[in-house]
């Protein structure tokens, strides 16, 4: 089959448009050239790449979906799915910290936050002059992640004073902005908590520490700490104690976002284990003539593919989905559906593609390792498994 002809056919299977085949093949050809060349030393060092995120930003991948105004390109939630899911093929670690600074701070910060504050802080994350991260989990707190937040906010005059901390902190120790959480009513529990942008200068703001992890070391983790840390009331986000609204109004669109990584990741992996497979010689022939060997294959195959239905139906989905929607009904069932089969499933496609690799793929340093060792950060975070389950079986039960 000709190239065009195969295209058109991978086309009408996925049901992308012309532009949104065009917007993956460029996407794809901007991380092979500029992303994965860093992967390796990424994930051997735990290092991050100054240059990277203007480099992101001059090539126009950054605030998708921000308006031109704000040095946004004024496109929608699936486009920037797509431009994950190449990244992530290429170079998982700067795929998550892309999504956190896109996604979780300036997707919000576009949805939620005054006309002042988006054009105090959008110009420069677009740019990639300026690093975004997303504060809300905490020590203890796990997936109740607003009943048992501890972090507290009060004013004095024209500042808020910020107590606390903040813990697996995607982007922490790179930020320049964070949109954090706090409590400025410990009477009204999870209703009086309160969203704030953050300056990684404030007084009282530092990274405790930088968290090493089994995966995605690429993409940096940290305790942040905040004492008395000082915050401009004018940096308060949106009304004072009603913060849970903020958080509720991304959720959906952050699990909707966990998909792509997902399926960036496995498809690079069924790659791998196809180009393994076939130079890979065992007794005289190659490992690919060994119908054990096909059956692998074939499965991880129909995995990915099955991944790429589900990712792509769940991000137009979400594509229709405004602030005042998230965190119940048809939405949040779909996203945690979503997310919760696409990482189950990538699992089963990893464990599929070391298997073809033997011995090679348990190797720390083989690119088939570094994407294996990147399956169990996709089933915890944003909600667990067991998370998923619950809002999905919730919303099945309802009324």
């Amino acid at each position: 089959m000709a190239d065009d002809q195969r295209v058109s056919v991978m086309q009408a299977f996925s049901g992308l448009s012309n532009d949104e085949m065009e917007v993956l093949s460029n996407a794809d050809r901007f991380a092979q050239a500029e992303l994965y060349p860093l992967a390796q030393k990424m994930d051997d060092e735990e290092w991050w790449p100054k240059e990277i995120f203007p480099k992101i930003g001059a090539t126009g991948y950054f605030g998708v979906t921000a308006p031109e105004a704000y040095g946004g390109s004024g496109m929608d939630v699936f486009t920037s799915g797509l431009i994950l899911q190449a990244f992530s093929r290429w170079n998982h670690a700067l795929g998550l910290a892309w999504v956190a600074h896109e996604n979780l701070c300036m997707n919000n910060l576009l949805r939620n936050a005054n006309d002042a504050q988006r054009e105090k802080y959008l110009p420069g994350m677009n740019s990639g002059k300026l690093i975004g991260a997303l504060g809300l989990t905490e020590p203890g707190a796990g997936s109740d992640a607003l009943g048992s937040m501890r972090t507290t906010a009060r004013r004095e005059g024209g500042h808020y004073y910020l107590n606390g901390s903040k813990i697996y902190i995607t982007n922490g120790p790179v930020a320049d902005v964070l949109l954090v959480y706090a409590k400025t009513d410990k009477d009204k529990g999870a209703q009086g908590i309160s969203a704030f942008i953050v300056d990684k200068h404030a007084p009282g703001f530092k990274v405790a520490q930088k968290l090493k992890k089994m995966g995605f070391r690429g993409s940096q983790t940290a305790e942040l700490v905040f004492e008395e840390c000082k915050v401009p009331a004018e940096n308060l986000v949106g009304e004072e104690n009603r913060g849970v609204k903020i958080v509720m109004s991304g959720l959906d669109l952050e699990r909707a976002m966990i998909s792509p990584i997902c399926l960036g990741i496995a498809e690079r992996a069924l790659q791998l284990a196809i180009d393994y497979a076939k130079q890979r010689k065992q007794f005289g022939k190659p490992i690919a003539d060994f119908q054990m060997v096909q059956s692998m294959i074939a499965e991880m195959y129909v995995w990915v593919e099955s991944m790429r239905v589900f990712t792509y139906q769940v991000l137009r989905a979400a594509n229709s989905v405004d602030e005042s929607e998230g965190g119940r009904g048809d939405i949040h069932k779909i996203t945690a559906a979503g997310v919760m089969y696409v990482a189950e499933t990538m699992n089963k496609v990893l464990n599929h593609a070391v298997q073809v690799h033997g011995g090679s793929g348990y190797i720390w340093e083989s690119e088939i390792n570094r994407l294996y060792r990147s399956i169990k950060l996709l089933e915890i975070g944003a909600g667990t498994t067991e998370v998923r389950k619950m809002i999905i079986a919730g919303e099945l039960l309802r009324g």
